[in-house]
């Protein structure tokens, strides 16, 4: 009876955490989406309104408001059909809780303006959220340094 008792519990458990899963990478899924439509009003309401972005290369950390503002053209851009943008993501690490998430990987975002060509940048991150309403929302985006090629293949 006991045994019984036990594996329940572990199918609950495991449904569960698989459940949440799901739900951050919707969360994950719709950002590519946003970035793909330069869908800016989608893309903003995706982070929480006290979001902070940390960002290495800039040795700075400030609030999501400021940052959106200076992605906003490239939103435009793409929407407009002067450039095409793509976001993807890989996972090193996942911990995910019922409210909060905490996922570490790397983003390869591209970018093709003019016609040119692809332009390419892999940027290990952090990502925090909270779920919100029953909806994820980042709360601290960590943009780290930039990230080779075989360590985004590696992630695979």
């Amino acid at each position: 009876m006991l045994n019984k008792v036990s594996l329940t519990i572990a199918i609950v458990f495991i449904l569960g955490a698989t459940a949440f899963a799901q739900s951050v990478d919707d969360y994950w899924n719709e950002v590519t989406r946003t970035v793909m439509e330069g869908d800016f009003e989608g893309y903003a309401a995706l982070y929480h309104e006290d979001a902070v972005l940390v960002s290495e290369s800039s040795g700075n950390s400030y609030p999501i408001s400021q940052a959106l503002e200076g992605w906003k053209q490239g939103f435009e851009d793409t929407r407009a059909g002067k450039m095409k943008a793509s976001v993807e993501f890989r996972f090193s690490q996942r911990l995910h809780g019922e409210s909060t998430a905490h996922d570490t990987g790397i983003f390869k975002y591209s970018a093709l303006s003019n016609g040119t060509e692809w332009n390419t940048s892999y940027i290990r991150f952090q990502g925090l959220l909270v779920k919100k309403g029953g909806k994820w929302l980042m709360m601290m985006e960590y943009q780290m340094d930039q990230a080779g090629i075989e360590e985004w293949e590696a992630l695979d």
